[in-house]
């Protein structure tokens, strides 16, 4: 069943490291048919956001330069992306570390390594339970 904000579509995916990236976008894109804009840093997710008018963002926590966290943080400052659910994809998955997540105002974390052939599913479930 769909969320009552419609059906998930467009996807902003922040990640530093290219080959998750590709394995990530390949994911998202074949299998789970989102239209996905990828951005290999939080400056560069700033600059390309607010144009691609995602529906939901996916931010990885650990990259050089400006982290996760402070990405979050500078995406709510966009009026275009102030209200856009944020979702961290992060190997940080400790009780505190989720909890300071969420306190952020992420709307869930997914766990890295992540499984390619879920990573779709587990994004819709999120989208339609959470958002």
């Amino acid at each position: 069943m769909a969320s009552p904000v419609g059906e998930l579509q467009r996807i902003l995916y922040v990640e530093d490291d290219a080959d998750i990236r590709a394995v990530a976008e390949l994911a998202l894109e074949t299998v789970g048919g989102f239209s996905v804009k990828s951005c290999s840093s939080g400056q560069e997710a700033l600059i390309e956001g607010p144009d691609f008018e995602p529906e939901l963002i996916l931010l990885d926590v650990m990259m050089p330069g400006m982290d996760g966290p402070s990405t979050f943080q500078a995406l709510r400052e966009i009026p275009a992306l102030s209200t856009t659910p944020v979702v961290f994809m992060t190997a940080k998955v400790q009780t505190e570390e989720v909890a300071f997540y969420r306190e952020l105002g992420a709307v869930d974390v997914i766990p890295k390594p992540f499984d390619p052939m879920t990573l779709a599913d587990q994004i819709r479930e999120i989208w339609t339970s959470k958002v």
